[in-house]
């Protein structure tokens, strides 16, 4: 009995491979060399956040049962930012700080994406995805020439597309 809440069950691969396949999609090269995303630390949670608010928005809307899949991808992702804060040698002390201030970005930003999904013209998208990603940074969006606009195309595509 007590070994039960050390096996892998289905619910938990499931968990697992939605995660591994945000992080995959957030560490595609396309986002670093073609749409100027800074390849650090920073650059990479950000796209991992804004890849979770984008099917956490999808599953939302899917029904309980898909919003409880969700709440338990969110938690995968705090114990994995836990984990990597840990791993980097922050010290036990520090953590919850961090945690904290990692929590706050994170409700800003989805907050942020899912206003900019719901507004009326994708240039509240574009804005939303310079201010988070790039902090504010328009040299980005004027210096790729097209700018934010397909990829804020595609995004506000991918998060109203049924499953």
């Amino acid at each position: 009995m007590i070994l039960k809440r050390f096996r892998l069950n289905r619910h938990h691969r499931k968990i697992d491979d939605f995660y591994g396949a945000i992080v995959a999609q957030s560490r595609r090269a396309a986002f670093y060399i073609g749409y100027g995303v800074p390849d650090t630390m920073d650059g990479r949670l950000d796209l991992i956040v804004l890849h979770m608010v984008l099917l956490l928005a999808r599953l939302d809307r899917q029904g309980p049962a898909a919003r409880d899949l969700g709440q338990n991808l969110f938690d995968h992702f705090c114990r994995d930012l836990d984990a990597n804060l840990r791993e980097m040698g922050v010290g036990d002390l520090a953590v919850p700080k961090r945690m904290r201030q990692f929590a706050e970005a994170f409700y800003g930003r989805q907050s942020a994406y899912l206003a900019a999904l719901s507004a009326p013209n994708g240039r509240e998208l574009e804005k939303a995805l310079a201010r988070n990603i790039f902090q504010g940074g328009t040299q980005y969006l004027s210096g790729c020439g097209w700018g934010w606009a397909a990829p804020a195309s595609a995004l506000r595509a991918c998060c109203s597309t049924p499953f």
